[in-house]
């Protein structure tokens, strides 16, 4: 198989994996980017922390007995039209030199091959853990720390992803069962984006800082190294310049659950909670041993406001998986709840920042 290196270095491998055939797609992957590897002596393992794309866990038993693995993810049907798969390379290569994302080792038309952390991916009862929250807390200060090139523009990349959401949802469904389902439960697209522009105008107000953020850390994009004693970060398809207190309201969402039968509001963090995170948090962003209380304040004010953008941002991606993606997963059910969710705090907030 031929294989042609990017400008930037990585390895592209011209092939397209079969997302109904993974492991014979990933079996030619691996005889490019890693030839020695000898094919009897190859585990595949698919991994189901995603709902979005599909991840293959690669490990091969060398002759000293020491397994060496990677990690190959299989893009999901579609979302190349809303993700922008080359910032997407470009930032994690970025984050890679600082020791903040994992190496590439190659990339194929749908996907791309990289380096595995040894660790589990956090759930429901380990993110709020003593010994590990504060490690979360930390690295994403760390991440938002980071400056891209100046030939990035700095500006929240949420108002415009929304509306690339918005400009995606079909009008109708392909199916009259999804329209029917659509219909019932959000009225219309039209509707949608007013509330948007409404959104947006107040929101947009926000002090804020802009900073270079995960804006996608669900549970299962979070590794933690027992061991080491160390947090790590994957899949970086959205991120981009953002708001501070997005990132983190973002996160503090993610909480609750992802499963749909597993989702509990009750789980969100408590003020007390939040507190102590932001602190740890800012602890580390403004390179201080003792955030003030207004500091802290002021950030969980934000975060609480900007809990709603988030939950408007993920309720719209999640109809415009309804219609395309091929995941076994109820992308619209996923979409009511989210929806349902923002117009539960929706007028709380607004009455707060009108």
């Amino acid at each position: 198989m031929s294989s042609v290196c990017l400008a930037a270095g990585d390895i592209f491998v011209p092939i397209k994996i079969d997302e109904n055939d993974l492991y014979a797609g990933v079996l030619k992957l691996l005889k490019t980017i890693r030839p020695n590897w000898i094919q009897e002596k190859i585990k595949l393992k698919t991994l189901t922390d995603g709902i979005t794309n599909k991840l293959v866990s690669c490990q091969f038993l060398k002759s000293s007995g020491e397994k060496e693995i990677l990690l190959v993810r299989i893009y999901g049907n579609k979302t190349d039209l809303f993700i922008d798969r080359s910032a997407e390379i470009r930032n994690i290569k970025t984050l890679n030199v600082l020791g903040l994302a994992p190496q590439i080792y190659g990339i194929f038309e749908n996907g791309l091959a990289y380096q595995y952390y040894p660790g589990i991916t956090l759930d429901t009862e380990s993110v709020t853990n003593d010994n590990i929250w504060p490690l979360v807390a930390t690295q994403m200060a760390k991440m938002h720390k980071v400056q891209l090139g100046k030939e990035i523009p700095k500006e929240p990349f949420v108002w415009d992803k929304i509306e690339q959401f918005l400009n995606l949802l079909p009008d109708p469904f392909t199916s009259e069962e999804k329209q029917a389902r659509f219909t019932n439960s959000f009225s219309s697209i039209t509707k949608l984006r007013i509330e948007y522009e409404r959104l947006k105008t107040l929101l947009s107000k926000t002090e804020s800082p802009i900073v270079f953020a995960h804006n996608d850390l669900l549970l299962g994009n979070v590794i933690y190294n027992k061991d080491e004693g160390t947090i790590s970060f994957i899949d970086y398809e959205y991120a981009a310049y953002c708001y501070q207190a997005f990132d983190i309201a973002n996160h503090f969402n993610e909480f609750v659950g992802l499963s749909i039968d597993d989702i509990d509001y009750d789980r969100y963090p408590c003020e007390e909670f939040q507190f102590e995170w932001i602190k740890v948090y800012l602890a580390m962003y403004l390179d201080v041993d003792h955030p003030t209380e207004p500091q802290i304040r002021k950030v969980y004010k934000e975060v609480q406001q900007m809990s709603l953008l988030s939950h408007f941002l993920w309720g719209i991606w999640s109809l415009v998986q309804y219609e395309h993606s091929n995941i076994d997963f109820d992308f619209g059910r996923y979409a009511e709840i989210r929806l349902n969710r923002y117009y539960e705090l929706r007028d709380k907030i607004f009455k707060q920042l009108s």
